[in-house]
């Protein structure tokens, strides 16, 4: 079905992208998965090749362009060659809307030049090992000491962990303040006391580099707080509805790949003297998952006009990222099914592509939250 959300200029940076793919990523990407971590010089292409900072102001080098359209495309073309990528939709779908939006004029000039070059990598630290979707659980904790915040605590799950030079931490300001006590801190590399510890060892996406973050009194200058004070709760609700629509776009995209080649392979492979896609029961699960895929994509370009229009609700994201992350994870797994013994083999993408998509359902918010959010909205 075409899609009507794209205008040419959309169409144009999704050329740019698949050069920058085919130029930049494809020639390391074997190395990156090996050494689990894409190396920093791809983010100085990808600023190059104008992918980072399209959305942040003119004055500081980035596109002035406020087209959430361009985020998705970019996300749709790295989700089509699958998880060795630089984490870009991380630089502008998640933490680039917290320095554009957030950050003062002081702070905007410390860090977009480097950020929209791809010199600076920003990450953002929210989950702790005893606090997930639970941001009520958050135990790091941010003290004064004169002008400056003396921060104590562990993040996990942290991506671009290592990567990265501009951290945004969420800490506990007003320790008897609840989910009205958390603020935002810059932590930047080099500062005392912030170390990173071990590279997890996650079941797939294995070059998008996740890890541990400590803080041991890190001394952060009150100059690196960003937002206000206390209000840390509010700004993130505010920025993850487009985080979640960003998971969403990526699962539909990926999934559509495995779901194209999957396609070809079952054209190609024979049994019993014809192909395996002739067989009843193939023909009806191919048909099945691109009816659905077709429909996903129509929800989440409807998401994407009410995006434009400024009109996208937190209801809205969480129905488009649980649904369409199931969807994923359902596509793959059968995909998976369709190759056979072959499906099992890293050799194939769809191999990689399996445990590579089960953590969209988690990540971002896990399905049962975004279910939870959209039952609350119905009054229940």
């Amino acid at each position: 079905m075409k899609r009507l959300v794209f205008e040419p200029e959309h169409e144009q940076l999704r050329e740019t992208t698949r050069q920058y793919i085919e130029q930049v990523v494809v020639p390391h990407a074997q190395k990156w998965e090996c050494e689990r971590l894409v190396d920093r010089a791809a983010y100085l292409e990808a600023g190059k090749y104008g992918l980072i900072g399209f959305n942040m102001p003119e004055e500081y080098g980035g596109g002035g362009s406020d087209d959430f359209r361009f985020n998705a495309v970019i996300v749709e073309e790295l989700a089509k060659f699958g998880s060795v990528t630089p984490a870009l939709n991380l630089q502008n779908d998640i933490v680039g809307p917290y320095l554009k939006s957030l950050a003062n004029q002081e702070q905007q000039a410390r860090w977009l030049p480097g950020y929209i070059t791809g010199e600076i990598i920003g990450a953002i630290a929210m989950s702790e090992p005893g606090a997930g979707s639970d941001l009520a659980g958050i135990r790091t904790s941010a003290t004064r000491d004169g002008d400056d915040w003396i921060l104590n605590g562990s993040k996990t799950f942290i991506s671009a962990g290592f990567n990265s030079d501009l951290v945004i931490v969420v800490a506990r300001t007003d320790p008897d303040a609840g989910h009205k006590g958390f603020s935002l801190l810059a932590v930047e590399r080099g500062m005392e006391g912030f170390s990173r510890g071990r590279k997890l060892d996650k079941m797939g996406q294995h070059a998008q580099d996740t890890a541990e973050l400590h803080f041991d009194n890190v001394r952060v200058p009150g100059a690196n707080l960003i937002g206000e004070q206390d209000r840390g709760f509010y700004h993130l609700m505010h920025n993850l509805p487009s985080e979640r629509l960003s998971i969403a776009i990526g699962a539909v995209a990926g999934a559509r790949e495995t779901w194209r080649q999957t396609l070809q392979y079952a054209k190609d492979r024979k049994a019993f003297g014809q192909p395996i896609g002739s067989f009843q029961h193939n023909r009806f699960v191919l048909a099945e998952l691109d009816t659905e895929l077709d429909i996903a994509e129509q929800y989440i370009d409807r998401c994407l006009r009410a995006v434009v229009d400024d009109e996208l609700s937190a209801v809205q994201a969480a129905k488009a990222k649980w649904w369409c992350t199931e969807l994923a994870k359902k596509v793959v797994d059968a995909c998976v099914q369709l190759h056979g013994g072959y499906g099992y083999m890293n050799e194939y993408k769809v191999a990689r592509d399996y445990v590579d998509t089960r953590i969209q359902t988690i990540f971002g918010g896990t399905t049962e939250i975004m279910k939870d959010i959209i039952g609350r909205d119905l009054g229940l």
